[in-house]
C-alpha cells in the first residue's frame, strides 16, 4: 500500500479520546466522527448562549489525538473553579467558542484548532449543527436532552434525534466510504454511540460501507442507559436502531475486574457487561477477546494502547485481504 490504513471512529464522551490516544502511535489515518447531542455542563451554556454545536466532546478528541507539550494540553484542557460566570467552563470550550466567531464556522474553527494542537488526524462533527437527543421510555414517555436521559429513572425504549435540519458534512459520508476499518465505541451506547448512528445518511453509510465494522462493547453496564444489558443487547439496540445488521466484529473483555472495584462500582449501579459468546455468534458476529482493562483512579477504562495495539492488527488482517 501507498498510503496509510484509513480508520473512522465513531463516538463521543469520554470512551473515544482513551482509544484515540493509543491509536495515534500507529502508522494510521484517523478519522474521529464526535457527536453534537450533548446539552450540559459548559457545552450546554455555550451552546444555548452562543447558538453553536456543543464544544466539549469535540475538545476531549482534540486533546487526545494532539501532539504539542503536556503543559499546552493541560492548559486547553483546564476547567475555571471560580465563583462568576467562567466558573464550570474549560479554556478549550471557550477557545473553540471564539474561533467559531472568528472563522463564522464551526467546523472551519475545529481546523484551525487541529493546526495549533498540532492534531493527528482529522476531528468531524456528526452533524453540521446541535442537535436535541430524545429518549422514548418503555412507559411510552418522552425525555429531551442528552444529559436529562441517564437520570429519568426508566428503561429506555428508543432514541431519536430533532432538529430543524440535520445534515451530516460531506467530508464524513466520504470518510465512511474510503474506510478499512469502522470502528464504533468504546461509549455509552444511547447518548454517546447512537446520537452518531441517527444522523441521517451517516448511519446509513456506516451500515453499507465496505469497511470491516467493530464495536468495541462498554467495559460496565450503565445505570439509566443500559442497566443489566449483556454484550448481545448492546448489538440489538444498535441493530434495532439501524434496522440492519451492521456490525462485523466485536471486542469484549476477557480479563477480570477486581472485585475490590465492582463494590465500588455498584454504588452507581453498574457491573461487569457479561459477554454471551452464543447470543453474540446466533447475530453472526465474530468475536475478538482480550485483558484490554485499565484502572485509572479506581475508574474502569479501556486499557489504550492494548485495545489500539489490536485495532492495528485487525486493520493489517483486513488489508492483507483485499
Amino acid at each position: 500500500m501507498n498510503r496509510k490504513p484509513r480508520i473512522v471512529i465513531i463516538g463521543g464522551g469520554t470512551g473515544l479520546p482513551v482509544l484515540l490516544r493509543g491509536l495515534k502511535k500507529y502508522p494510521v489515518d484517523i478519522t474521529a466522527i464526535v457527536t453534537v447531542a450533548d446539552d450540559g455542563g459548559s457545552s450546554g451554556r455555550l451552546r444555548e448562549d452562543l447558538n453553536i454545536p456543543p464544544p466539549g466532546d469535540i475538545r476531549n478528541v482534540l486533546a487526545a489525538l494532539s501532539d504539542v507539550e503536556p503543559l499546552v494540553e493541560e492548559m486547553f484542557q483546564h476547567r475555571f473553579t471560580t465563583s462568576n460566570e467562567l466558573s464550570g467552563h474549560s479554556l478549550g470550550n471557550l477557545i473553540l467558542a471564539a474561533m467559531t466567531s472568528i472563522t463564522g464556522d464551526f467546523v472551519h474553527a475545529i481546523q484551525e484548532m487541529s493546526k495549533v494542537l498540532n492534531v493527528r488526524g482529522r476531528v468531524l462533527p456528526a452533524a453540521e449543527q446541535s442537535v436535541v437527543l430524545n429518549a422514548e421510555m418503555e412507559d411510552g414517555t418522552i425525555v429531551s436532552g442528552e444529559s436529562k436521559i441517564p437520570y429519568s429513572g426508566k428503561k429506555i425504549k428508543r432514541v431519536f434525534l430533532t432538529a430543524e435540519k440535520i445534515t451530516p458534512l460531506s467530508e464524513t459520508i466520504q470518510a465512511i466510504k474510503q474506510a478499512d476499518l469502522i470502528v464504533i465505541g468504546p461509549g455509552s451506547l444511547y447518548t454517546s454511540i447512537l446520537p452518531n448512528l441517527l444522523v441521517p445518511f451517516l448511519g446509513q453509510e456506516v451500515c453499507h460501507a465496505k469497511a470491516k465494522k467493530l464495536y468495541i462493547c462498554n467495559l460496565m453496564t450503565q445505570a439509566g442507559e443500559t442497566l443489566n444489558y449483556r454484550a448481545s443487547d448492546h448489538v440489538q439496540a444498535i441493530y434495532d436502531h439501524m434496522e440492519i445488521g451492521c456490525i462485523d466484529t466485536i471486542l469484549v473483555n476477557q480479563e477480570e475486574i477486581p472485585q475490590h472495584i465492582q463494590e465500588r462500582y455498584k454504588e452507581e449501579m453498574a457491573k461487569p457487561v457479561v459477554y454471551d459468546m452464543d447470543r453474540l455468534y446466533d447475530l453472526g458476529i465474530d468475536v475478538i477477546q482480550g485483558e484490554i482493562v485499565s484502572l485509572d483512579n479506581g475508574a474502569i477504562r479501556h486499557d489504550t494502547n492494548e485495545v489500539a495495539k489490536m485495532i492495528y492488527h485487525l486493520i493489517l488482517e483486513e488489508i492483507n485481504k483485499q
